[in-house]
């Protein structure tokens, strides 16, 4: 009798449904393999088309990428860590913590901004203008309810670093650091320690940047992220402070190349495109960054690190500038 499949051919190979990662590069295998399992390199985010070809194999929107695009981001052999940041904007479940913490292999770990609603002094606009104080800053309370609770039931093992980013300071709370230092200390205390990974303070101001800071990290546990960000020192000024709380965990994000100034992020997204070129980079950075990442690492300390797109153009190119500079030292 003949087969069917001799008359008509074989039948078609059925395509993969959902997002497919990227087939990986021998020399990212090869990389991976060199990397510290201490060491979790990542992006900001997750959801960019134009990361085509360098994380994901075929084309998808914006929003197909966010809902269902990270377990092919997470197949990267270069990315084992993630920020969630759209939780600056609103507080998320413990429900969609854990969705996120399921799509992920073992080791991998996400770096999570707190919402502002905890983090920042005054309630803003849609267009990020300040209205009025807000009653919450710094509130251990809210702080629990709307970040930490959540974060620790959904995320348990995959937590990374959990960060509490302190947005600019109006003036008059400037004017009284002292109090901004004592809420914050009184916020870290209040708070359980995470199942994994560290909670870490990220600031803005300068004012931060003191002994007093050094002493409420110590105190509580809590590290210090460091940010890559006009707004702050260069990262070879803010070493000092990291020193001083050797030792411990690395936290740092990479949030915005300092050619673009303090207030460049609109500029840098304009310019960047789709996000998957390396326009500007910045090798004196990543060479420090990468100095401080295996000191940490060769002491057996886990290392959190995550980049934006406007770092330097492309946040996968730049994790594997960042991966290749951390060996070749």
């Amino acid at each position: 009798m003949t087969d069917q499949n001799d008359l008509f051919g074989a039948p078609p190979e059925k395509r993969p449904r959902g997002v497919q990662p990227a087939p990986p590069l021998a020399e990212d295998l090869a990389l991976a393999t060199r990397l510290s399992p201490h060491i979790h390199l990542g992006t900001s985010t997750w959801s960019y088309p134009g990361w085509q070809g360098l994380v994901w194999a075929g084309k998808h929107s914006e929003a197909t990428l966010s809902k269902t695009g990270l377990p092919a981001y997470a197949a990267h052999p270069l990315l084992r860590a993630v920020g969630i940041d759209r939780g600056f904007y609103r507080p998320l479940a413990a429900s969609e913590f854990q969705r996120h913490a399921e799509q992920v292999p073992r080791g991998f770990r996400f770096t999570v901004k707190a919402p502002s609603l905890v983090t920042d002094a005054l309630l803003r606009s849609e267009g990020g203008r300040g209205q009025q104080p807000n009653p919450l800053f710094l509130d251990p309370m809210a702080a629990l309810q709307d970040f930490i609770a959540p974060a620790y039931e959904g995320l348990g093992q995959s937590i990374g670093a959990l960060v509490l980013q302190i947005s600019p300071l109006p003036g008059p709370r400037l004017a009284r650091m002292n109090e901004q230092f004592d809420l914050l200390h009184a916020l870290l205390l209040a708070l359980p320690k995470p199942p994994a990974g560290v909670l870490a303070v990220e600031v803005r101001d300068v004012a931060w940047l003191t002994p007093d800071l050094v002493a409420l990290l110590r105190d509580t546990g809590a590290r210090y992220c460091l940010g890559l960000h006009p707004k702050l020192p260069p990262l070879s000024e803010q070493l000092p402070l990291l020193r001083a709380l050797w030792p411990g965990p690395l936290v740092a994000r990479w949030n915005l190349n300092r050619l673009h100034g303090a207030f460049g992020y609109e500029a840098a997204e304009k310019k960047y495109g789709e996000f998957s070129e390396m326009l500007d980079p910045d090798p004196e950075t990543r060479a420090e960054l990468a100095r401080v990442i295996r000191g940490t690492a060769g002491e057996g300390q886990d290392v959190f690190v995550t980049i934006s797109n406007k770092a330097e153009g492309s946040a996968p190119l730049s994790v594997r500038a960042l991966a290749q500079a951390v060996v070749q030292g």
